[in-house]
């Protein structure tokens, strides 16, 4: 009697929604196992994992740090929906839910507070180049995002080559031995296309020489404007972005919270 009376009302767990909900929190979560797995490998290449006090000796940002944030979120929050969504357990789907709803209210309150401050913003930005240009030999993570930097947006420094006086090393101080002084580094210099090998050395004694005679051997704008210039240029991709990682993040809510109600519908028929 009580079979048919629970068949009658319909009241069961969507196959669909259930399953859905685990596969695309199983790529969450296999993405966020990776991240989480090359950031532990990349600190215990440098070290780090054996002296953990070394992780407050960088005086720059350490782009390990990144992958490990994200991917420790990321792997939480698929193995919650993961195992919610297998086990139809409402605790975990409610979790999810409630966090992935935070990080969307987080990323939605710093793209406001972007917006309204610019300014604040850009002296920040000027802030943490500035910090990362003095750290740049200090840890070679840094060293090739910097690099990497430097050559995507044909930039050198914060605002132009002369910021490479805040570092040790390429200062045109007189007291400074490195062979490195009044240079910069390699990703500052222009490419030659004729060149198969990299020269690393192109930027040595470079700022000695005028400003017109630099340019001709490494680019002179700044990577603060020339990353203002490229947002500029590439706003729609930019955004469309942000959308469609707000949008993923909608749809898991939902997703999950469809369930949680399939779930109480089913447990009020027992």
């Amino acid at each position: 009697m009580s079979r048919k009376q629970h068949n009658f009302k319909g009241a069961e767990v969507s196959c669909c929604v259930k399953y859905f909900l685990f596969g695309f929190n199983i790529t969450f979560w296999l993405l966020g196992a990776a991240f989480l797995g090359i950031g532990l490998w990349a600190w215990a290449e440098k070290g780090v994992l054996s002296n953990i006090s070394s992780i407050t000796d960088l005086g720059g940002f350490d782009p390990v740090w990144l992958f490990i944030v994200v991917g420790g979120v990321m792997f939480i929050l698929g193995f919650a929906g993961c195992i919610g969504a297998l086990r139809e357990n409402t605790f975990l789907l409610k979790f999810f839910s409630v966090f992935l709803g935070l990080i969307f209210f987080l990323e939605l309150t710093a793209g406001i507070l972007a917006f309204v401050f610019k300014d604040w913003i850009k002296d920040q930005l000027n802030f943490f180049i500035s910090n990362n240009v003095k750290a740049y030999r200090d840890d070679i993570d840094l060293q090739n995002l910097i690099d990497f930097a430097q050559e995507y947006w044909s930039c050198c420094g914060a605002h132009g080559p002369n910021d490479w006086n805040l570092n040790i090393y390429f200062n045109c101080t007189d007291f400074n031995p490195s062979r490195e002084r009044c240079g910069v580094p390699f990703s500052c210099c222009v490419k030659d296309p004729a060149e198969d090998v990299l020269n690393t050395q192109c930027g040595y004694d470079v700022r000695l020489q005028g400003e017109l005679d630099q340019q001709k051997y490494i680019y002179t704008k700044g990577c603060v404007g020339q990353f203002e210039k490229w947002l500029q240029d590439n706003l729609i991709v930019v955004a469309g972005i942000f959308v469609g990682i707000a949008l993923l993040q909608i749809f898991g809510i939902c997703l999950a919270q469809n369930l949680v109600s399939d779930i109480r519908a089913v447990k009020a028929n027992w």
